[in-house]
């Protein structure tokens, strides 16, 4: 299947392992643009690493709801779009190009910890699980009907990062399955009645 997958930070370097082993052509990879680092130095993000690694064209734009982005994936004309821990929201009119739409995954198990930060709400709330959604995106936050979820239990005294990392491969893994079955799956609407929100926490 032909893809287009979008990701920057970490969580997301082993679902586009996952594809690429999955032996999807990924046409393209877009990442958010090298930020300065440790003494200012500009560091690329974890998927610019990973996909130049595997041999894949990335695209690094400041703002993915440019003219020029929009236009780069049109003419790609995939059949697929995969984000993952991208940063940015996807726009509608990118939404609209994959022929079969836009998959997401996200670290919490759906409509719980909609946002930026499930992980470490997950902890703070003290939840004994939490885990990981497939959805294909709509226009709203995390919002979109599920394929698929896969529940993983929270350690006794489980960091965010340790609990990132295990997400992160349960996410590929289901991601993979997910894509394989896809022609056979129904997705289902999240019960968004009981919805709780995940904002980007601060220090």
């Amino acid at each position: 299947m032909k893809l287009v997958f979008a990701g920057t930070a970490a969580f997301a370097v082993p679902s586009l392992r996952a594809l690429h082993s999955a032996g999807h052509e990924i046409a393209l990879v877009i990442t958010q643009p090298d930020r300065p680092g440790h003494r200012m130095k500009m560091t690329p993000p974890p998927v610019k690493v990973a996909a130049v690694e595997l041999g894949l064209d990335v695209y690094q734009p400041d703002r993915i709801r440019e003219a020029s982005v929009v236009e780069r994936v049109r003419l790609l004309a995939p059949d697929l779009m995969v984000v993952v821990a991208y940063g940015q929201i996807i726009p509608p009119a990118i939404l609209e190009i994959p022929r079969r739409g836009v998959l997401n995954v996200h670290a919490s198990l759906l409509p719980r910890w909609r946002g930026a930060s499930p992980v470490a709400h997950a902890i703070l709330a003290g939840d004994g699980e939490t885990g990981v959604t497939i959805m294909t995106m709509d226009e709203q936050l995390d919002h979109g009907p599920v394929l698929g979820s896969r529940a993983i239990s929270i350690h006794p005294g489980e960091d965010t990062p340790a609990l990132t990392e295990r997400l992160a491969e349960a996410g590929a893994e289901l991601l993979a399955e997910t894509i394989a079955r896809l022609d056979e799956l129904q997705a289902t609407e999240q019960d968004h009645a009981k919805a709780t929100l995940a904002p980007r926490l601060t220090r």
